[in-house]
């Protein structure tokens, strides 16, 4: 019965592609869209659930029509545009043979300056016949800042070589890598983002007539990219997923189901952008790695993979739009440009974690081409001196022939160079208005601006050494503690903690302890209390024990790492749920040491340590 029944299914699937082959094909268009808008309104694809032949077929009559009155056509015809390339050409045109010197000059330049690049032939055989086509992709979220001149340096080069560019806004990926950006500003920030590219490459004379803007969710909510999601998922395995997206995606101790399919999404945009390759950081590695293995178990072709390196930020570690210390915007005035620089991680003699070195490797050579970089000074430092090339400038430095102070004045000429002409665009009423509705400021009450809000992180939360001068049992609860704690006010604050069934009163009674201070104050049982006790906690919350403080810590003293340094706020909102994000990333580690992101949480004494706990909680 199953085997007829299946017999019947298939006949009948059968039977219907020779209908459809028959009425799409040899249909009077443009008579035949509404008949195929009410067959494709239930459908992805004619008669399978991937793309086919008869789709193609169908696609070259419909790609003569105006469809706008007819959404499911249009929608499909969109996929099938951006999955098969030009509207109308299936096929690529057959062009004369490239020598091989032709080719080598498209790879050499299509490869320079990158510190990897996966599938390397695949590009020489592809450059062979035609010229490559390549997608960059970026999330809009936080404004874009000086880094983003490294891509568009890559690019440029891109660009040069022939190749055909598609630059992918990744709204809904923004949306998905933890909230970065808010669904309601996604489209707002798409129109920022483009405006600011467009601007750096006219900056940097580049020709734009083969690059194109893609939005992320024009294609990615579609019927046919929705279907290959789940197919995707269906073979992906959550260690993959976590392993792809370990260096991209913000990493929490309880990550939302929305990190995991970020990958995923990023492999799927190779397939339906009709891209040949897919350039982005190293960072991006892993993922262009699971791209690799997953994409061909959906029938689909491995990809090209080009890979940047990452420069370290103007504090030494990466440059960060979350960070204002590490990072130049695009529209800073000159002045702000040379203050920042100013300030930059600059080390006499040391080459190898230099933002400003890499950024003259990596930007300013490229933007200077067959120029030399030139340093000003007065004589009596040495007089003027320029470089043709940045192995030049970088044994200069290493064997200090010229000066940090040297080094940050050029790169500060340079940068505003690059930046003048985006600043003089950004003048505009558009642009202006543009960028105040991507990136609102928050009133006040009062109908005054206020400053935007800041990056969440435990810079906000105002931990504190305390000292327990008095602990009770509360009178109204059998398994909290009312303690007051001197934290370096002119009276003890009352705190009340739940630590009685798991830590003994006199453990407690004149203990150093860490004391979270600028909590909203909270009536519990009647009793207000005034902060929190910070505990490391295991899984199953059985075990709970409280912070060690290193002896030589002073009631009142700040707990903070050395990477976090920004004043707290003076109390935290919890409709904004602050700590409560902070916590995430709070933990131990191996050696017992409390840690927020791998950095060490220290008094002037010595870092704060857990009794006995590893990899545990800090609640």
């Amino acid at each position: 019965m199953i085997r007829y029944v299946a017999g019947r299914l298939c006949y009948r699937g059968y039977a219907t592609q020779i209908f459809l082959k028959m009425e799409f094909t040899q249909a009077n268009y443009p008579d035949s869209l509404p008949s195929l808008n009410n067959h494709l309104s239930v459908r992805s694809y004619i008669t399978d659930y991937k793309l086919n032949p008869l789709d193609l077929l169908v696609f070259k009559k419909v790609s003569q029509c105006n469809t706008s009155n007819f959404p499911h056509v249009t929608r499909w015809a969109r996929h099938v545009t951006s999955v098969s390339g030009t509207p109308g050409a299936m096929a690529p045109v057959p062009a004369e043979p490239r020598t091989a010197e032709q080719v080598q000059a498209k790879k050499e330049l299509i490869c320079r300056n990158l510190q990897e690049t996966v599938g390397e032939d695949r590009l020489e055989t592809i450059l062979k016949e035609r010229d490559v086509k390549i997608y960059w992709g970026t999330a809009t979220t936080g404004k874009p800042h000086i880094a983003y001149f490294v891509p568009m340096i890559k690019l440029a080069d891109f660009l040069k070589a022939g190749c055909e560019v598609t630059v992918l806004f990744a709204d809904l990926h923004g949306y998905l890598d933890n909230m970065k950006a808010p669904w309601e500003l996604l489209q707002l920030r798409a129109k920022y983002y483009e405006a600011v590219i467009k601007a750096m490459l006219k900056s940097l004379d580049v020709p734009l007539e083969k690059l194109k803007f893609v939005t992320g969710t024009d294609f990615q909510l579609s019927r046919e990219y929705t279907l290959d999601v789940y197919r995707l998922s269906s073979v992906v395995t959550d260690h993959d997923a976590r392993k792809a997206g370990a260096e991209v995606v913000k990493q929490v101790a309880h990550p939302l189901l929305s990190g995991l399919l970020y990958p995923g999404l990023q492999a799927l945009d190779e397939e339906y952008l009709g891209v040949d390759a897919q350039f982005g950081g190293v960072d991006q590695r892993k993922i262009f790695m699971f791209a690799e293995k997953y994409l061909p178990l959906l029938g689909y072709k491995k990809r090209i993979h080009f890979m940047n390196p990452m420069i370290p930020g103007l504090t030494g570690d990466k440059m960060s739009s979350s960070d204002p210390d590490s990072k130049i915007d695009l529209i800073d005035p000159p002045a702000a440009v040379k203050k920042k620089i100013n300030k930059a991680f600059c080390e006499p003699g040391n080459v190898t974690n230099n933002g400003l070195l890499s950024f003259s490797e990596f930007v300013i050579f490229p933007y200077l081409g067959k120029g030399e970089f030139e340093i000003k000074r007065k004589p009596e430092h040495g007089g003027d001196v320029s470089y043709s090339t940045f192995e030049e400038l970088k044994e200069a430095y290493r064997t200090e022939q010229i000066y940090p102070l040297d080094l940050k004045t050029a790169v500060a000429t340079y940068i505003n160079q690059l930046l003048g002409p985006i600043v003089k665009e950004f003048q505009s009423k558009e642009l202006k208005k543009l960028s105040s509705q991507a990136y609102p400021v928050a009133n006040t009450k009062g109908g005054k601006t206020a400053e935007p809000e800041r990056p969440v992180d435990i810079s906000r939360i105002d931990i504190r050494v305390g000292k327990i001068v008095n602990i009770e049992p509360h009178p109204d609860a059998d398994s909290l503690y009312v303690e007051k704690i001197d934290v370096g006010e002119a009276e003890p604050r009352t705190v009340i903690s739940g630590l009685r069934k798991f830590v003994p009163q006199d453990k407690l009674d004149g203990a150093l302890v860490a004391v979270v201070c600028n909590l909203k104050p909270a009536n519990m049982r009647g009793i207000k209390s005034q902060g929190m006790l910070l505990c490391a906690s295991d899984k199953d919350h059985t075990t709970v024990e409280v912070l060690i403080v290193p002896e030589g810590s002073k009631p009142g003293e700040r707990i903070t790492s050395d990477m976090f340094t920004d004043p707290p706020d003076s109390q935290l909102n919890p409709k904004k749920k602050i700590f409560e994000k902070v916590q995430t990333d709070l933990t131990t580690n191996a050696g017992l040491e409390v840690t927020y992101k791998g950095e060490l949480l220290r008094t002037s004494a010595g870092p704060l340590l857990a009794p006995s706990l590893v990899n545990a909680a800090i609640r």
